[in-house]
């Protein structure tokens, strides 16, 4: 039986055992052992107005750290925003205005308060640095945060160097320094004593340590320190990749997978983790739940002892989509998973208009109906073309309404509840469509 300590003393030992522990500065293991109260900041781009699935990593490093009784805070960039992080990018981020940064800041906390318990004097906390950066001065920058790193201290990060063949402009440049500026503000302010993130941002973590160090000895000297215990830490987590190679957040197709509902149906959300490669998806229990390791453990033989019943992807599926989403949201959605996927066919209208609206499925247009069964599809969006539309009917593998249909010219069949079609094409893919009115 796999335990950890319940208290922050376990924390690093869960993150190693969840794969999720990349590095942490010396000192930070006997900080945590100390079992004193400890805040600790994780940052959050809001160059959109929604966070996506990559951002999970972040968000339940801060979650296990406040299971542990640390108290997190979220650090929205509403400055840093504006300029954009040059780690693990190829391209320099589009600047945002001022109104757009505070409504997807705003956007953000409502996604946030999903996964973070933010009530009582220990919740965690939301701060967006542009309270403090936009009053900040070119002087007092550089007076205060600027003469403390040296040229080649800063070309010898990672996330410069990745960038200076292709062109790196000097506000993306200064995006370290700001970003210490931010840490050495929340350890002043808020007593915030460590600074999280994936294992990209390590060298921007380590620059505000270097700044906090600094400031704290009172001197520029390289050789001088704080005495006794480091004034601040780091941790970070390794980056998650997918099977190409690239940061995760995003599906097969290439396409983001978004917390928000608007932009990902909760249908979409739960499919996303259903479909996990069972070479995944012991991973992703660990990344992406609060399972205990005995729960996840007993996942992962069941898994390899009938792979088909996929138990341990319905697990992960059920739980991410039940925390962001909601629990019953989440039934819900499993429940329509369950039924599309069922190979007996939908007759009941009340079922139908729920899966329309939860799956998204298509409108055929007043009079479409008649035109043909390969036109209307076609017409509806269900196929890319009348061509396509024909070649699956002549193969016999269209069917509506539980009819299998022959002829690509023949009228739809009648539809149910006199609004509704259930198609099938092939043997996987199920479509809804509704008559328009």
């Amino acid at each position: 039986m796999t335990s950890f300590d319940a208290g922050l003393a376990g924390l690093l030992d869960e993150l190693r055992w969840r794969g999720m522990f990349h590095a942490a500065s010396d000192g930070l293991e006997a900080r945590l052992a100390s079992g004193r109260p400890i805040s600790g900041y994780n940052g959050f781009d809001p160059s959109g107005s929604s966070l996506h699935i990559g951002s999970l990593v972040p968000i339940f490093g801060l979650i296990h750290f406040q299971r542990h009784g640390g108290r997190p805070v979220a650090l929205v960039g509403g400055g840093t925003g504006m300029i954009g992080d040059p780690s693990g990018r190829s391209s320099e981020r589009n600047l945002l205005d001022r109104d757009t940064l505070a409504a997807n800041a705003a956007a953000i906390h409502a996604q946030l308060e999903h996964f973070l318990d933010f009530s009582g004097p220990r919740g965690a906390l939301l701060v967006n640095n542009l309270d403090w950066l936009e009053s900040m001065t070119m002087i007092e920058f550089l007076r205060d945060i600027g003469k403390h790193f040296t040229i080649p201290y800063m070309l010898a990060k990672d996330s410069v160097q990745v960038r200076l063949d292709k062109g790196l402009s000097y506000t993306e440049f200064s995006y370290m320094l700001l970003q210490s500026a931010d840490f050495a503000h929340l350890r002043r302010t808020l007593d915030v004593e460590m600074q999280m993130g994936g294992a990209d941002q390590w060298g921007n973590i380590t620059a505000g340590l270097e700044l906090i160090r600094r400031t704290a000895s009172g001197s520029d000297d390289d050789g001088a320190a704080a005495a006794g215990n480091a004034p601040a830490f780091g941790l970070a987590y390794p980056l998650l990749l997918t099977a190409s190679g690239a940061k995760y957040g995003k599906s097969a197709e290439g396409d983001s997978i978004w917390l928000d509902p608007e932009r990902t149906t909760p249908y979409a959300f739960y499919q996303h983790w259903l479909t996990t490669d069972d070479r995944d998806v012991g991973i992703y229990l660990r990344w992406f739940t609060t399972m205990a390791p005995d729960e996840i453990e007993g996942l992962e033989a069941e898994m390899a002892e009938r792979p088909g019943a996929r138990a341990a992807q319905k697990a992960l599926a059920l739980d991410v989509t039940a925390r962001t989403h909601g629990a019953d949201t989440a039934r819900q959605v499993e429940m329509d998973s369950a039924v599309l996927f069922d190979p007996e066919p939908i007759r009941d209208p009340v079922v139908l208009e729920r899966l329309w609206r939860s799956v998204g499925g298509f409108t055929v247009a007043p009079g479409g109906a008649a035109s043909g069964a390969a036109g209307a599809l076609a017409s509806a969006g269900v196929f890319a073309s009348n061509g396509e539309a024909r070649r699956m009917i002549q193969n016999g593998g269209l069917t509506i309404n539980g009819e299998p249909i022959r002829d690509p010219a023949a009228a739809l069949p009648a539809p149910i509840g006199g609004a509704w079609w259930e198609v099938r094409i092939g043997k996987r893919r199920r479509e809804i469509g509704r008559l328009g009115g």
